[in-house]
């Protein structure tokens, strides 16, 4: 499958949706071979609507999806902007509500942290990023480590 330019002119693959667009999935390509992601929106709350973003590889042979597996694809980037794009259609079947996001671990939460500084410019023309530190939300900004992020297009 070869990316594909989005509403960002950032590379991604093509994905799938399921379970009224909710749940998404496509598949990394790289030197690790072809490994199926998965995308999940799930309600965290209310007023404001807020959903919570989870995102991991799905086991071929168990069909359980983990989010700590390192697949090392070499395509991070592309990655990333697919799942941006997960965002954009979400969005655009279920409104323009908070998406959270937040790593598994520390290193993963670092590792969004700086694919989304690589894209800034790109995202930010669609996309309000806010990130969280110690309990308060700032406008993200690089070089500042955050716990998670919220995002939430304009």
């Amino acid at each position: 499958m070869t990316p594909k330019l989005n509403t960002m002119n950032l590379p991604h693959y093509n994905y799938f949706t399921r379970n009224n667009y909710l749940d998404y999935e496509f598949y990394s390509e790289g030197p690790k071979g072809r490994v199926k992601k998965i995308v999940l929106f799930t309600k965290m709350q209310d007023n404001p609507l807020v959903y919570n973003l989870a995102f991991g590889d799905e086991d071929p042979d168990t069909g359980v999806v983990s989010d700590l597996v390192i697949t090392d694809n070499k395509d991070t980037k592309i990655v990333l902007a697919t799942v941006a794009n997960t965002i954009n259609d979400f969005c655009d079947r279920h409104g323009d509500h908070y998406i959270f996001a937040i790593g598994s671990t520390k290193a993963r939460t670092r590792l969004y942290q700086i694919g989304i500084s690589s894209m800034l410019n790109e995202i930010s023309v669609d996309f309000e990023i806010l990130g969280s530190k110690n309990g308060v939300l700032y406008a993200f900004q690089k070089n500042v480590n955050y716990d998670s992020f919220l995002v939430k297009r304009k």
